[in-house]
């Protein structure tokens, strides 16, 4: 797990020091070449940088999603918070995770958050969800629940199979409520010294 995720923080800084700068270099460029230009070709070259810039952005949310880059620089709390904000539905947070844990269980704890969310927006028709951090005794448990119609399973191939396995490979748990009619709520347990 601690090989996948230091892979992963080589993967984003490649992107981030590579890719990413030569198109930001090149979308600086085409503004600047479109400032200067009396051929009549200033639209095209502005269509261009606007391509660009939708580029940059693509590459950054990329990055982002294979290491959150707020996650690494302020921690879980900070993370989640900007998730429960991009979610088009009303999202809550509770508790307070401020103290710095260890790498692999913020990480395994965010992509739980990211992947519940993902699931309230594409399958859950809810109006509202919440999530619940909570660290004391050594243990991080995160909660997140909708009011959505219920009925989600852990199938193989499925994010929630996915999830389940990295948070096995921790020595954590997962635990999926979902009745029908009475929403869902995931739970993720995770071994986790501050």
């Amino acid at each position: 797990m601690a090989a996948g995720d230091a892979e992963r923080r080589r993967i984003e800084r490649n992107l981030h020091d590579g890719a990413q700068q030569r198109l930001v270099t090149l979308s600086v460029a085409l503004g600047l070449e479109a400032s200067r230009d009396d051929t009549g070709s200033t639209g095209t070259l502005r269509r261009a940088q606007d391509e660009v810039e939708q580029a940059i952005a693509e590459l950054r949310e990329l990055a982002r999603g294979i290491h959150p880059t707020l996650l690494r620089d302020v921690g879980l709390q900070a993370a989640v918070e900007a998730l429960a904000r991009r979610v088009p539905v009303p999202v809550s947070v509770h508790g307070t995770v401020r103290e710095r844990l260890p790498d692999p269980a913020e990480l395994a704890a965010y992509f739980v958050v990211s992947e519940a969310l993902t699931n309230v927006v594409k399958h859950a028709s809810s109006s509202q969800a919440s999530i619940l951090l909570e660290h004391h005794q050594g243990q991080l448990c995160v909660t997140v629940a909708d009011d959505g119609p219920g009925g989600a399973r852990v199938i193989t191939g499925s994010g929630l199979a996915g999830l389940r396995d990295r948070l096995e490979a921790l020595d954590a748990t997962l635990a999926v409520e979902s009745r029908l009619g009475h929403g869902t709520t995931i739970r993720a347990e995770l071994p986790c010294e501050s």
